[in-house]
């Protein structure tokens, strides 16, 4: 199964698209209302972005992105789903964007075929991304080729860690250094909704190490490395909400990692 990953990967998210447009979790009429959907910490670990080119890989429906460009970005949107980036796109003439946001299909490995070799200020990637994909190297040297010189790439994601643990948070049951792909046949999104019509997908585990590592072997300099002891759902039933979209575990509870963030930077 997981040989046709590509496929069943993107036949799932094309068909999430309708479902996720129409809920709640991503509350696309709030979004257009003029909500952020950047995590808190994000603006400070980046700085301004006023006037920078950014590229967004996997990009989904594109409101991490344009949330970029209401910031004062020139934002790109790069996603494997044609429905995202048709929702993408009508996004940003919604919210008055549409003359400094673009978005491309593409599959995230052939980006720098897609967008013609150029670079970019920066180039982000956020929560929920690298599970999707088999080989986190490739990606890497994909991502890094495509900042510029003095440009940063700057990722969001889920800490590897909690894929460890049981549905509870409480205790460790799976292998942190697991090894190939995963398929799940399941007929909702993690956002609830509609049932879905293409149920298959294949995903990763990729440790932090990993991911680290194959940032540095492109060229780039590490400049941050931040651990999050929260995340922005509750992934488990022991999380807290402590800020409007902040969850995390109880006071005097163990603390994990349940986010990271990382910068680094191609030496001008």
């Amino acid at each position: 199964m997981t040989d046709d990953w590509l496929r069943h990967n993107r036949e799932n998210w094309d068909d999430r698209v309708g479902v996720h447009a129409a809920g709640d979790f991503y509350d696309l009429p709030g979004f257009r209302a003029g909500a952020d959907h950047l995590r808190p910490f994000e603006a400070g670990e980046l700085g301004d972005v006023t006037g920078r080119s950014l590229l967004h890989l996997q990009c989904h429906m594109g409101q991490d992105t344009l949330s970029w460009a209401r910031r004062g970005a020139r934002v790109t949107g790069l996603d494997f789903s044609a429905e995202a980036v048709s929702t993408a796109r009508a996004l940003a003439a919604d919210i008055g964007v549409a003359d400094r946001a673009r978005f491309v299909v593409s599959d995230v490995y052939e980006a720098e075929s897609a967008l013609g070799g150029e670079r970019f200020d920066i180039v982000y990637t956020g929560l929920g991304a690298l599970v999707w994909l088999p080989d986190v190297t490739r990606w890497a040297r994909v991502a890094a080729s495509l900042v510029a010189e003095g440009g940063v790439l700057y990722l969001v994601e889920f800490h590897p860690f909690t894929e460890v643990l049981d549905e509870a948070g409480e205790s460790v049951v799976t292998d942190y250094f697991l090894t190939g792909g995963e398929t799940y046949d399941f007929p909702y999104s993690y956002t609830g909704g509609a049932e879905l019509t293409r149920t298959v997908q294949v995903q990763w585990h990729h440790t932090l190490g990993e991911i680290v590592t194959a940032l540095a072997r492109t060229g780039l300099v590490i400049e941050l490395l931040t651990e999050h002891d929260f995340t922005m759902w509750p992934r488990f039933p022991a999380l807290e909400r402590s800020g409007e979209r902040e969850f995390r575990f109880p006071a005097g509870q163990p603390r994990v990692p349940l986010m990271f963030s990382l910068r680094a930077r191609r030496p001008a």
